[in-house]
């Protein structure tokens, strides 16, 4: 007997429907979502033994992004992959500077890098104009580079009340004054603030001069400064910070203009710091990155302490309407 019209269309509509659910998925036929990038730790650890410390190169190609992508490509290259474990990053610019710690989690994350502590400060400028960024690393080598420690120290500000002053001579005072406390054998590191960002070549030149051996970096502070400003940071190979690990915080920002906010800033600086295993007593350094003259006595009050405590002019930090930014180093107590 012929079959029906109506049950050959069915049968054949019947076919097509189960040749459709056996077929495979192509992969394009999937979504694919993309991983958000991982926040940084607020607090990294590393043996203090094995750290090495380098500055990326400046560049001037492409915006903030693609450049804060080069700077960590080149350090990772400059410490032979070495895994990072702080990184601080100054930036010039018109950049939003609160997106630098994800492009640098992506950047670190397509490396299989573990993300280390962040420190981000928007400055007035840097030693090449058009010049975004650049970061300077601490990073853990394979084998023990400082046998008998450490040593950081600040030069202390130099300033005067005409911000239109020439830097050179509060520059030379400044790493004059470092120089007395932190002598130039062993230097691994030099960065120096300056107010206004005249013959950053010649400045550069001055430091390598005076420390030979050493990384060098010139920060400009402010693109309008409140006054003529010079100091200057420097870790080496000493004997004055001996513990076995050092903890690395990035950034803490004080959200308002007040005590209260500059208190709490502190206290979640502290507890980052507790909570990583060291403590506000175990401080070796502080770093203050205030935006007014107001923030820089405010945070002078409030944070004494026996080790350094380097109060820095900043252009901006992460956040709209901060007073300031405070980041530390610490011995690790357990």
């Amino acid at each position: 007997m012929p079959l029906n019209p109506r049950k050959i269309a069915f049968l054949a509509l019947l076919a097509l429907a189960s040749a459709a659910l056996g077929a495979k998925k192509k992969p394009e036929d999937f979504t694919q979502t993309l991983e958000l990038p991982k926040d940084p730790p607020f607090v990294a650890i590393g043996e203090t033994r094995k750290l090495v410390f380098h500055i990326s190169p400046l560049s001037t190609k492409g915006l903030l992004s693609i450049q804060t992508k080069d700077a960590v490509k080149a350090l990772l290259k400059l410490n032979g992959n070495a895994q990072i474990i702080h990184i601080r990053a100054f930036v010039a610019g018109n950049g939003d500077v609160r997106r630098v710690p994800q492009i640098i989690s992506e950047a670190l994350t397509e490396k299989h890098q573990q993300l280390p502590s962040i420190s981000v400060v928007r400055t007035g400028g840097l030693s090449l104009d058009n010049s975004q960024v650049v970061l300077e690393a601490v990073s853990v080598a394979k084998k023990d580079v400082n046998p008998t420690g450490l040593d950081f120290a600040d030069s202390g500000a130099v300033t005067a009340p005409d911000p239109n002053s020439s830097p050179k001579p509060l520059l030379d005072k400044a790493l004059d004054q470092l120089a007395a406390r932190a002598p130039a054998a062993g230097t691994l590191q030099v960065t120096c603030f300056v107010s206004t960002m005249t013959d950053s070549t010649g400045m550069l030149a001055a430091l390598s001069t005076r420390f030979p051996g050493a990384v060098t970096n010139v920060v400009m502070t402010q693109r309008g400064p409140f006054q003529a400003f010079a100091s200057c940071q420097s870790i080496r190979r000493g004997t004055r910070v001996t513990a076995a690990k050092l903890a690395f915080s990035g950034t803490r920002v004080a959200f308002g203009q007040q005590e209260k906010d500059a208190t709490l800033a502190f206290q979640r600086l502290d507890k980052d710091l507790t909570e990583a295993g060291a403590s506000p007593d175990s401080v070796v350094f502080t770093n203050i990155y205030p935006l007014s003259g107001a923030m820089a006595e405010l945070s002078r009050k409030l944070r004494t302490s026996p080790s350094p405590v380097a109060i820095t002019p900043a252009e901006g930090v992460a956040a709209v309407e901060a007073g300031f930014a405070v980041d530390a180093i610490a011995t690790v107590q357990r």
